[in-house]
C-alpha cells in the first residue's frame, strides 16, 4: 500500500499545429497512484528528462519517503526527496506536494554522458572542463551519497553532441539519429572487483574501428584498431558502433557482419588469451539487426541481457560451447592457415575451460579431444594448457589478485614466445599503463582499490607469478637426502592432505590403479609443492589470510593429481583397457600402445612444469613401456631419465617374467642401472645364480669391512682351539665369520634363494680378492 508513487517522463507529439503552442516538449509527472490519483509536474522543458527512483530499505517496515532521481539533457541531476505521511491509519500520500519542487537537491552539474546501474545504485558521468572525468557517485542504504571515483579519459573534443542516457530506459531520440553519438561509451562492474570502461569511435570509412577497454582493476587500458578488409568495405554497416556485451570473464565487443571479439578481462597480458573471430558466421543468433539491439545491464554476476526492440524480447547472451569445440578441432582457421591458428585453438581452449569449465560433461569432451590430439601444436602444449586452465579456474573467483600470481598458461613460462601468439592477423592492440583512477569508498569500491594497488605492487616485482619450476634446486636437494628430517616428515603432512581429498573425490571410482602406491618421489615432490605454493601465496597476497591459503593450495594440488586421473580414465575408457594391461608375460596391442603414448605425453608435459604425478603413475607408464617398447628403447628411456624406474614395477618384472634369454638380458640390463639401495632389494627378488652371488658378495664384503675396523689382517699360526691352519686366508674367514655368527641371527633364514655351496665357492673367491691373490 504504500508503493503508491509513479514517476513518467513524457514527450509530446509537437506535429501540426501544435507547433504553434507555446507549450513544453517534455513533460515529467510525478503521479500518485492510489488512494488519491493525484498528479503533480516536476519539469515542463524542452530537453529530454529521465526518472529513476532509488532502491527502499527493504529490511524497514514501514517506508514514509521516496527518492527520486531526475536527468535532464541539459546536463544537471536532482535529487527529489519525497516524504509520506499516513491518514486514517492507512492512506498513504504524499505530504505537502505544494513544497516538492524546494527539496530538489542539485547533484550533479555540467555532463554530457550518464549511466544507471540500479543493482548497485551507482551514477556514473561523464564531465568536462580541462580534460574528461569519469565519475561516480554511490549511493548507500540511507540514500546518501558520494563521490567514489574519478578517471580520466582521452576522448575526442566533443564526444557527445547531446546527452547520451544509458540504463535509464530506451533512447528513441539517439537509435533515430546514431550519427549524434561520436563516441559509445558503457561501465561494466562485478561483485568481486573488477571494473570495464568501454568506448568506441564510430565507423566513418568503413575500413577500420577502433574501440578502447579500460580495465581499472588492471591499472592498464587496451585500444584495439581492426581493419575490417578491403573485401568488405563496399558494404554499408548496419550500426556505426559496435555492442559491448558483459560476460563477466569477458568483454564482448561486436560488430555485425564483421567480427566477434571476445576480450579477456582478467589475463590481459597476451592476445592470445582473448578470442577473436571473424567473417559472415560470426553472429549472435537473433532474428533482427544489431542496431535493434540494446544491452541491459540487469545483473552484476556474469552474462548481459540483450533487449531485441522489434520484438520486445530479452535474450541473454552467452557463448556456444559446440562452436568453441569446433574451433578446437578444426585443423586451419578461415582467417589464418597453419601455426597462424593456434592463437584461435589457445583462446577457445582457455574460454572452454576457465569461463565454461565447471560442466563436467564438458571437460570429458576437452579430455576427449586431447586423446585424438596427441602431438603438441607448433607454438603451445595443450596438456599444460589444459592442466593450468583447470587449475586457475577452480581459484580466480576467490581473489582478483589471484590472476597474477598463479600460473595460467605455459605460454608465460617460454624463454621466447612465438610471434604468432603476440598478435592476431587483422587486430592492432596499445597499451597504456597506470591510468591513475583516484578511488575511495566502502565494499566494492574498497576491493578494487585493493585491487589496482595489488596490480600496482606486482608490477614492480621481478616474476611475481608462481612458476612450478622454481622448486627444482629444493626438489634436487631433497632427493640426495637420505634420512628423515623434520622437513620431510613436514613435507609429508601436506601429501597426506592432498591425498586424503583426491581418495574421498574418487571414491566411486577406481578405474585406473592410481593413489594406490607408495611412491616416496612423487609423495616427496607433492609435498614440496604445496609447500612453495603455500609461501608464494602467503609473501604476495597475505590479505587472503593463512587459513584460505591453506585450503586453497591443498585443493589445487588435489586437483591436479585428479585432472591427470580423469585423462587417464577417459583413455582407458576410449581403448576398453581391462585389467590384463597389468599383465607383462603379454606384449602390447595397439590400443595399449596409444596409452602409453598419450601417457608419455602427459608425463612430457608435468616434467615441463615441473608438476607432481599421482602415486603409481610411474610404475604403470613403466609396466606399459616394457609391453609395448623394444627392450632396447626401454633402456634408453631409463637412460635419459624418461622413465622413473619403482620398486613395484621392478618386483613384478623379477618375479613375473621367466628368466628365457631375452627377460635375463632385460633384467641384467636393470639391475646394472639401478642405484645401490635398491639393487640391494630387488637381488632378493629374483631366483638367478647371480642374484646369489650378489647376495654372497655384499654379505661377505660387509662382514669383512666390519672386521677390518676392528681388528685389521693380524693373524698367529694357531688359534684357541689348537686348529693349525692349511690355507691360512681361508682359515682366517672360517674363523672370522664363526665369531660373527655365534652372536648374530642366521642371515640366510628367511633367504629362500641362497645356495650354501654356492655361498662358500663365492667367499673363498671373495677372499683372495681382498688379499690380493686373485684379480677381480
Amino acid at each position: 500500500m504504500e508503493e503508491t508513487l509513479l514517476a513518467v517522463s513524457l514527450a509530446r507529439n509537437t506535429r501540426g499545429e501544435e507547433r504553434l503552442r507555446p507549450i513544453s516538449k517534455c513533460l515529467t509527472l510525478l503521479i500518485e497512484i492510489h488512494p488519491i490519483n493525484n498528479t503533480k509536474v516536476l519539469k515542463a522543458v524542452d530537453c529530454r528528462v529521465r526518472v529513476q527512483f532509488l532502491h527502499q530499505e527493504t529490511d524497514r517496515r514501514s517506508v514514509l519517503e521516496s527518492h527520486l532521481l531526475l536527468l535532464t539533457e541539459d546536463g544537471y541531476v536532482d535529487l527529489y526527496h519525497i516524504l509520506l505521511t499516513k491518514q486514517e491509519g492507512y492512506r498513504v500520500v504524499m505530504a505537502n506536494p505544494e513544497r516538492l519542487a524546494k527539496t530538489a537537491e542539485r547533484i550533479v552539474e555540467d555532463l554530457s554522458w550518464v549511466q544507471w546501474d540500479g543493482h548497485t545504485q551507482r551514477l556514473y558521468y561523464l564531465t568536462h572542463k580541462d580534460k574528461f572525468l569519469l565519475r561516480c557517485l554511490q549511493f548507500y542504504p540511507n540514500h546518501n551519497c558520494e563521490t567514489v571515483m574519478e578517471l580520466p579519459l582521452e576522448l575526442p573534443a566533443n564526444p557527445f553532441r547531446t546527452v547520451k542516457f544509458v540504463n535509464l530506459g530506451y533512447d528513441h531520440y539517439h537509435m533515430e539519429r546514431p550519427e549524434l553519438e561520436l563516441v559509445r561509451m558503457e561501465v561494466f562492474t562485478n561483485r568481486i572487483g573488477s571494473m570495464c570502461v568501454c568506448y568506441s569511435q564510430p565507423l566513418k570509412d568503413k575500413q577500420e574501428l577502433i574501440y578502447t577497454v579500460l580495465l581499472v582493476h588492471k591499472d592498464c587500458s587496451k585500444t584495439f584498431r581492426v581493419s575490417l578488409g578491403s573485401d568488405q568495405s563496399q558494404q554499408k554497416p548496419t550500426q556505426l558502433h559496435p555492442l559491448f556485451i558483459p560476460m563477466g570473464y569477458y568483454i564482448l565487443v561486436y560488430l555485425q557482419d564483421y567480427f566477434l571479439h571476445c576480450i579477456n578481462t582478467r589475463q590481459q597480458e597476451m592476445l592470445c588469451h582473448s578470442l577473436f573471430l571473424s567473417g559472415h558466421d560470426v553472429e549472435l543468433g537473433l532474428q533482427c539487426q544489431s542496431a535493434n539491439i540494446t544491452v541491459l545491464h540487469a545483473e552484476e554476476e556474469s552474462c548481459g541481457s540483450l533487449l531485441d526492440l522489434d520484438s520486445g524480447t530479452i535474450h541473454t547472451a552467452d557463448l556456444s560451447p559446440a562452436y568453441l569445440l569446433q574451433i578446437l578441432r578444426s585443423d586451419t582457421s578461415s582467417r589464418c592457415p597453419s601455426s597462424k591458428a593456434d592463437p584461435q585453438h589457445l583462446a577457445a581452449l582457455h574460454c572452454l575451460l576457465v569461463y565454461m569449465g565447471n560442466d563436467p560433461n564438458l571437460e570429458l569432451k576437452i579430455i576427449e579431444w586431447l586423446c585424438d590430439n596427441v602431438t603438441a601444436f607448433e607454438t603451445f602444449d595443450q596438456i599444460q594448457e589444459f592442466i593450468l586452465a583447470s587449475l586457475y579456474r577452480i581459484s580466480y573467483e576467490k581473489s582478483l589478485s589471484l590472476d597474477k600470481v598463479l600460473p595460467y598458461s605455459s605460454v608465460f613460462d617460454k624463454k621466447g614466445v612465438p610471434v604468432c601468439l603476440l598478435a592476431i592477423p587483422g587486430v592492432l592492440c596499445t597499451t597504456e599503463q597506470h591510468i591513475e583512477p583516484v578511488l575511495k569508498g566502502k565494499g566494492f569500491w574498497t576491493e578494487l582499490q585493493w585491487n589496482t594497488e595489488r596490480t600496482k605492487y606486482l608490477d614492480t616485482v621481478p616474476n611475481p607469478r608462481y612458476r612450478t619450476s622454481h622448486i627444482q634446486a629444493d626438489w634436487d636437494k631433497l632427493r640426495s637426502e637420505r634420512r628423515p628430517s623434520s622437513h620431510m616428515n613436514h613435507l609429508e603432512e601436506n601429501t597426506k592432505k592432498v591425498l586424503s581429498m583426491v581418495d574421498t573425490w574418487c571414491l566411486d571410482k577406481k578405474l585406473v590403479p592410481l593413489f594406490q602406491e607408495e611412491d616416496h618421489q612423487q609423495r616427496v615432490l607433492i609435498g614440496l609443492t604445496v609447500d612453495k605454493l603455500r609461501e608464494h601465496l602467503n609473501r604476495h597476497l597475505p590479505r587472503l589470510g593463512k587459513k584460505k591459503i591453506d585450503s586453497l593450495v591443498v585443493c589445487y594440488v588435489a586437483k591436479l593429481l585428479e585432472l591427470i586421473r580423469h585423462m587417464l580414465e577417459s583413455v582407458w575408457l576410449k581403448y576398453k583397457l581391462g585389467p590384463h594391461v597389468l599383465c607383462l608375460t603379454q606384449q602390447g596391442s595397439p590400443a595399449e600402445w596409444s596409452v602409453c603414448h598419450f601417457m608419455f605425453r602427459i608425463l612430457e608435459a608435468t616434467r615441463g612444469l615441473f608438476l607432481p604425478l599421482p602415486p603409481g603413475y610411474h610404475t604403470l607408464l613403466a609396466v606399459f613401456a616394457v609391453r609395448c617398447l623394444p627392450h632396447q628403447t626401454f633402456l634408453q628411456y631409463i637412460d635419459h631419465g624418461f622413465l622413473q624406474l619403482t620398486e613395484t614395477f621392478l618386483s613384478r618384472l623379477m618375479t613375473d617374467l621367466d628368466n628365457n634369454d631375452a627377460n635375463e638380458r632385460l633384467k641384467f640390463s636393470i639391475l646394472k642401472r639401478l642405484p645401490q639401495p635398491m639393487e640391494q632389494r630387488i637381488y632378493h627378488m629374483w631366483d638367478h645364480p647371480v642374484s646369489s652371488a650378489s647376495i654372497s658378495r655384499d654379505y661377505v664384503r660387509t662382514l669383512m669391512e666390519k672386521q677390518n675396523k676392528n681388528k685389521g689382517f693380524a693373524s698367529t699360526g694357531r688359534d684357541k682351539t689348537g686348529f693349525r691352519p692349511e690355507f691360512l686366508p681361508l682359515t682366517y674367514l672360517a674363523k672370522t665369520l664363526s665369531d660373527i655368527e655365534e652372536q648374530a641371527l642366521n642371515p640366510f633364514e628367511e633367504q629362500e634363494n641362497v645356495d650354501a655351496k654356492f655361498v662358500e665357492e663365492t667367499a673363498l673367491k671373495q677372499t683372495l680378492i681382498l688379499l690380493g691373490f686373485e684379480e677381480k
